[in-house]
């Protein structure tokens, strides 16, 4: 159970070819959860009671009493439709390797081993060019400014495998505070559980070390001013060795009384931007029975201030930023020319 299968599942992961059950919703959310779900409006930043996600198109005319939950940013329509079929084609023309839990990925980005916190840039030497103009175009979201990606990966979740993702947090040691997501083919959901586990897990305690890349309002901080914060945090250790109170800790919820579970609409086509409470707070995942067909996604990731030019580990920093600049052809780097060419002679 705790080897690598031929499926890609490892540990506790599973799917349904290793399962060999029939597809059907993930164990981690209970009938009382759904009760007492919100569901997120990207048109009006609020969520509002129930699970259906796409009860949120009725926008404005939403029943019951909304709960406001920081932290999410989606821009619909981030590309168009002939940008999501050049797009799509081009992954299919890369290769796909086996993940856990029934799905594929496509992975581009430093070599991280979360526990030993122990990384690698020697084999990481950029993205398809193809992709280029997704992070070019981050500029134009005000949460996403100064954003610089050191991982791209590409996920491809199908119902024949019962693909899913459990909930989690992404590391917080190297993995920056946003996190955008570009969903193609179907519209589905990220559901979110408030997390109640320790600060060791996810390696949560770590944030607590470095400054907040998005202030409270939604801004976004300049290496200035978290060069700043870090001096600020130094005098805050000195302070709670003394016994005082931790003033860096993120609330799990923006008011009393919220659900415990969120649903976050991704629909196609659309970017999705995690950051401040929902990044540090709340684990996300993806329900099998949010999977009715075919989901492709593009996740991005950027590096802790602990790696950027105002922390402490700016070199090995640099090293992985500057091997994100680079952008390649992906039928030369895959040899996909030569590889028609041969088939092609008699």
């Amino acid at each position: 159970m705790f080897h690598p299968r031929p499926c890609g599942c490892k540990g506790q992961r599973s799917c349904l070819v290793c399962e060999g059950a029939a597809p059907g919703a993930a164990g981690w959310i209970t009938p009382t959860d759904k009760e007492g779900a919100y569901v997120y409006c990207p048109e009006c930043a609020l969520a509002w009671p129930g699970w259906d996600t796409d009860s949120w198109r009725c926008h404005p005319d939403h029943q019951g009493e909304p709960i406001v939950f920081p932290g999410v940013k989606i821009i619909q329509n981030f590309i168009s439709e002939e940008e999501e079929r050049t797009l799509l084609s081009c992954l299919e023309e890369v290769p796909w390797d086996l993940s856990q839990s029934g799905r594929r990925k496509q992975n581009y980005g430093p070599k991280c081993n979360f526990k030993k916190r122990r990384v690698r840039c020697d084999a990481f030497s950029g993205y398809p060019a193809f992709t280029q103009y997704l992070q070019e175009r981050f500029a134009l979201v005000d949460v996403m400014q100064g954003f610089q990606t050191v991982e791209q990966c590409s996920l491809e979740y199908c119902p024949e495998r019962g693909a899913a993702i459990d909930p989690h947090i992404d590391d917080c040691w190297i993995w920056g505070e946003r996190i955008p997501t570009l969903s193609l083919l179907i519209d589905s959901t990220l559901t979110m559980r408030t997390f109640n586990g320790p600060e060791t897990k996810y390696n949560l305690v770590d944030r607590k070390t470095y400054p907040a890349q998005v202030g409270e309002d939604g801004s976004v901080q300049e290496i200035k001013e978290m060069s700043e914060e870090y001096t600020k945090l130094q005098e805050d250790d000195v302070q709670r060795s003394d016994g005082c109170k931790d003033t860096h800790s993120t609330s799990l919820t923006s008011q009393p009384g919220a659900g415990h579970v969120v649903r976050l609409p991704m629909p196609r086509r659309s970017l999705l931007v995690l950051y401040g409470a929902a990044r540090y707070a709340w684990e996300h995942g993806i329900l099998r029975e949010d999977i009715p067909t075919r989901r492709v996604c593009i996740t991005y990731r950027e590096l802790t201030p602990t790696y950027l030019p105002c922390g402490p580990k700016s070199e090995v920093g640099e090293a992985i930023l500057q091997a994100g600049k680079v952008f390649w052809d992906h039928r030369q780097y895959y040899s996909l020319d030569e590889d028609h060419a041969d088939k092609a002679t008699p």
